[in-house]
Formats: structure tokens, sequence, C-alpha cells
């Protein structure tokens, strides 16, 4: 149970000591040359690529020892981690001179150093939907017409622009959520017609096995997708570009197929001792 697992970890907790900082710190440096090299190997531009440190059960002092160290991104999965960790977060990059997610005053010196994304990841409730939008910029896990309606009322409401990534299941694993592959182009464009929402590409999660040519199947199917959906001139499609797509044990296959976020958590912060 979620609250049974709050119970045994203080999220908001902001001091750890300097061994768990070096394991951190190293762990985000070998992430950040292990995607340069995949960059390179695919022959893509250095710096093409973008880190996405998944934080799940991580204190607000692990993340932050990530941010030190390079990551300039980050993403949650449980609405309630988000509330327990933001306010922390908000104050520490601000002593830093970065701006994190929703929480951006453009006018701040923080916005103008440096913005740190953040992003939703994991599957959003509608209760929980008022929760997360004064603290993510970007929802990544939005698979069907009516979860991107419900997001996009309560952003007009509070007078924002929610970015969303449409989430699409290339695996066909009924485990994952996410819209049916051959619905997506559609879906993409009623959802780019919204007010309140802006589309700013696809997101998948890898096939669960160990064949190459099946995972990369996948991910070059979301960049034809993308590619598609980009090029069509329908409106609110014209920043659809990210291909959040690649992880931990994928992420070689990921890059060389186009992806533009890999959303990383075990190799940075090590196995999790929660679930």
């Amino acid at each position: 149970m979620m609250t049974a697992y709050m119970d045994h970890k203080n999220l908001a907790n902001e001091v750890i000591d300097e061994v768990r900082t070096k394991e951190i710190t190293d762990g985000v440096h070998r992430v950040l040359d292990d995607i340069a090299q995949a960059e390179a190997a695919a022959g893509r531009e250095s710096g093409s690529v973008k880190l996405l440190a998944a934080t799940k059960t991580r204190d607000v002092g692990e993340i932050m020892a990530a941010i030190d160290a390079g990551v300039r991104m980050i993403g949650e999965n449980r609405p309630q981690e988000i509330s327990a960790k933001a306010e922390g977060l908000i104050r520490q990059c601000a002593q830093r001179d970065f701006s994190l997610g929703a929480s951006a005053d453009a006018d701040s010196q923080a916005a103008a150093n440096g913005h740190i994304p953040f992003h939703l990841i994991g599957q959003l409730q509608s209760n929980k939907i008022g929760k997360v939008l004064p603290y993510v910029d970007t929802i990544e896990s939005v698979g069907s017409l009516e979860e991107a309606q419900k997001i996009a009322r309560r952003a007009v409401t509070r007078n924002i622009t929610v970015g969303v990534l449409m989430e699409v299941n290339e695996s066909g694993e009924v485990s994952k959520s996410g819209c049916e592959p051959d619905q997506a182009v559609d879906l993409a464009y009623q959802i780019g017609a919204i007010d309140g929402l802006q589309l700013q590409g696809l997101m998948t999660i890898g096939a669960h096995v160990d064949d190459e040519k099946t995972i990369r199947n996948g991910f070059a199917h979301l960049r034809d997708t993308r590619d598609t959906i980009l090029n069509s001139g329908e409106p609110g499609t014209s920043e659809c570009r990210e291909l959040s797509m690649g992880m931990t044990h994928d992420m070689d296959y990921a890059v060389a197929e186009g992806s533009t976020i890999v959303r990383v958590g075990t190799a940075i912060f090590g196995e999790r001792a929660f679930i």
C-alpha cells in the first residue's frame, strides 16, 4: 500500500550523507556517459537526448544530489510523492538558481538561469489532477481523449497550459496503458486541438522481452507515428517533437531509434528498497 510505504521513508528529507551523494553522482555521470556513447553510435548530435531522472521512492536529498550531478529533468510516478516532495524541491532548486516545473516564475532570477522540467510519468487518476498541476509542467501518460479532456478542463480553470505526451502501447502488452498504435495519429489530432493542453510528443514503454528486434520495432514505430503527426499540419501538432522512450535496460535501443528523452531511475539511484 502507498500509505504504508510512505510511513517507512520520509520523502521530504533533504539531507543525505557523503557516501549516498557519491553513489548518486557516480550514477548520473555513468548514465550521461552512456547517453553520449549511444548518441555517437547512432550518429546523432551530442546533446540531442535528454536524461529524465525517474525519482519514484527517492527523497528530496537524493533528487537534489542528482540535480547537482547534472540532471536537468525529473519525473515522478505518483501524485502522492509529488505532494510530499514538491515544496522542498522547489526551495532547494531556487537556492541553486533553478526554477522547477510549473512553479517557475518567468520574472525570477531562477527562471532566467535555468529551468528543470518536472514530469508526471505514471498514471494519473482524475481526482489527483488538481494535486499535480501546481507542480508539473508535463504529463507523460495521457492515453485517451477522456484523460486529456479532464486535464484540460482543470488547466483552463487555472488559466494555464499543460504539456502532455501521449502514451502509446507499442508492445501490445495488456499490463501496459496507453492507446493502441493504430489509433495514435487520430487521437493526437484530437488532443492537439484541445484548449489548455500542448501536445509535446509521444511516450512508450519498451516491450518486456529480451529480443532486440522486437523492442526496436516498437520504438521505430513510435518515431514514425511522431513524424506523421508532426508533418500533418493539423492544429496543435507543431510542437509534437518529443519521443520519451527508453529506460535503464533498453536505453541504447531507444537512442538508436530516435528517442529524445530517456527515463532512468535504477542506473542513477540504485535498486529501489520499495516498489
